[in-house]
């Protein structure tokens, strides 16, 4: 398993997805998952965090469905706090390779995201005090989950996350060999094709 950490706007989910095709590897996308279960929606949208029992509950389902498939996984949106970041750790079932902080800039972060505010038609100050309020939780909890990696002598890599999207991910595959000398690349040249660009995550 490799964990991508990264504040919104980073790419992060662009990213990981693009990694999990091309090491085949499952994309668990927490934040998807929590968004097509519409229960949280509200807090969402004011850029609050969901409880930590119902998000593990969620995530559970999806790691305990991928180990019963056979897949490594690349995990996007999780841990969020220091007791997701327990569980996840402390679970028999999951080996962790290593975790990957995805880094730019946040002024350049605070422009992806306006931009997309701005054609979602939501560039207001609702949108802009949303946007801090991630980046301050995020911020927040960041301190206190990567010294419980460090602990159990989980390799953290951080990467430059700008530039040139297939760039950053030239890079990350680079560091994904580095922690999992077993990652191999799928045949299919994803490389050449379109990947969604989604400055969301």
């Amino acid at each position: 398993m490799i964990i991508l950490f990264g504040l919104a706007g980073s790419g992060k989910g662009t990213q990981a997805k693009a990694l999990s095709e091309i090491f085949g590897w499952r994309w668990i996308n927490t934040g998807q998952i929590i968004r097509d279960s519409g229960k949280w929606n509200t807090l969402i949208d004011n850029g609050n965090m969901i409880p930590d029992a119902d998000v593990t509950a969620l995530l559970e389902k999806e790691l305990d469905l991928t180990d019963a498939e056979g897949y490594d996984v690349v995990l996007d949106g999780y841990p969020r706090t220091a007791a997701q970041a327990e569980w996840i750790i402390n679970r028999e079932k999951s080996r962790i390779d290593g975790a990957i902080m995805l880094d730019v800039p946040k002024e350049e972060l605070l422009n992806r995201l306006y931009l997309r505010a701005k054609l979602n038609g939501r560039i207001d100050d609702q949108a802009k005090e949303s946007i801090e309020r991630r980046f301050n939780l995020f911020e927040q909890n960041i301190y206190s989950i990567l010294p419980l990696f460090e602990a159990k002598n989980i390799p953290i890599v951080h990467v430059d996350g700008t530039g040139e999207q297939g760039e950053v991910t030239d890079r990350l595959c680079d560091v994904v060999k580095s922690l999992y000398p077993a990652a191999t690349e799928q045949d299919d040249d994803v490389n050449g094709g379109e990947i969604e660009k989604s400055y969301g995550e």
